[in-house]
This record gives C-alpha cells, structure tokens and sequence, in this order.
C-alpha cells in the first residue's frame, strides 16, 4: 500500500494542482489531525486510569504520568522533525506512525496491565519506571505526528505560518474533543479495554484516511 505513496504526494508539488483543490486536501489533513489528537488523549485518560492502580490516585501519580506523556511527546518532536526533514515522503512516515499507535493501542491495557502486576510490589519507584516503560513508546509516536505534517506542508503551501496553527488548532481541539468525552460519556458506554480499541480504530482510519488523500490529489 505505502510505496504508492511517494510518487501520488508528489503531485502537491506540481502545477497540476489548483489553489482550491490544495486548500480541500490541507483541510482535509486538518480533519485527519483532529481525530488523531481526539484518539492521543482518549489514550491518555485510559492509560491513566490503568496506571492508577499501580502508582495510586494522588497528585504525584497525576504528576508522574503527565510527564511521562510530556517526555515522549518532546522526544517524538525531535525523532518526527529528523526523520521526515530526511524523508522523501513525511506522509509515508505519518501514516506509519498512526498504524504503530493504533497496533500499540490494541495490546495496551494488557501491556500496562503486565508492568503493573509485576513492579506494583517493589516500591512506588520501581512502578514510575514500569509507568515510562509502558508508554514511552507510544508517546514518542504520537509527538512524531506534528512536526512531521509541518515540513509535509512546508513543501507543499507558501504560507507554511497559517498552515501550521491550523494543524495546532486541529489537533488541540481533537485532543480536548477526546478528553472530555472520554470522561463524560465513553467511560459509562465502555470498558477501559473497549475504549483503548476505539481509539485504536481512530488512528487506523487516520491512517487510511491520509492514503485515501493522496490517492485523491493524484486523481
């Protein structure tokens, strides 16, 4: 599916592609990067849940975790900038981190519910490392997301400023959108491991969703 991908984004580039026609592929990315940031915190309130077993309700353990999002975030930054600045084609390393969340997603209650049953007993140290060991990877994933669409629209826009806060916008609005009804409704609909698979499902149609619009813009 992917090695199409390379050849079809290049089309963005060229003359072929009129201002309106870009205008609706980049809201359309838009739309794509707001169920992403509604799937990332969908995770994030699961997860923290999950954890609270092991490290306990308590400001330390809201503190504990949030951190360990905000490290992956920052160095999925640092990974998704230098990668895709590198790739031929930043849309083929977006869709296969949404793909590597959504596979993460799928096994993660079972991968978190593991750590905790084997460091719950050794000491609230022991279970802060199984807390980054268990998200880590994930969280790097998803902050590889951003900087990746913006030197994907740095090749493709002239106004690369307004292109970017939109994409911001997008996905803050997504992730509050994934927040609130995580809380709010999901949590009275579902289990946390039915809930982890819906997001899962969100970044797999992410996924499929960026496939389906460079198909699009090649038409």
């Amino acid at each position: 599916m992917f090695p199409a991908v390379t050849e079809q984004e290049s089309v963005l580039n060229g003359s072929s592609t009129n201002a309106s026609g870009k205008a609706g592929w980049i809201s359309s990315l838009g739309v794509l990067f707001f169920l992403s940031g509604a799937a990332a915190l969908i995770y994030q309130v699961s997860w923290q849940r999950l954890l609270f077993s092991g490290l306990g309700a308590d400001t330390l353990s809201v503190a504990v975790i949030v951190s360990v999002f905000m490290l992956g975030l920052g160095l999925g930054a640092l990974i998704g900038g230098w990668a895709a600045d590198r790739a031929t084609s930043p849309l083929r390393w977006f869709l296969a981190v949404e793909l590597g969340i959504a596979c993460y997603g799928i096994c993660s209650v079972a991968v978190i519910d593991l750590v905790m049953m084997h460091a719950g007993g050794l000491g609230h140290g022991v279970v802060m490392l199984g807390a980054l060991f268990a998200l880590i990877v994930p969280t790097t994933l998803m902050g590889m997301t951003l900087p990746i669409l913006v030197i994907l629209l740095d090749r493709v826009v002239l106004n690369i400023g307004e292109a970017t806060g939109s994409l911001y916008l997008a996905n803050t609005m997504g992730a509050a959108s994934g927040a609130i009804g995580t809380g709010l409704y999901l949590f009275h609909i579902m289990d946390l491991r039915q809930v982890t698979w819906l997001a899962a499902a969100i970044n797999a149609m992410v996924a499929l969703g960026g496939w389906c619009l460079v198909r699009r813009a090649a038409a």
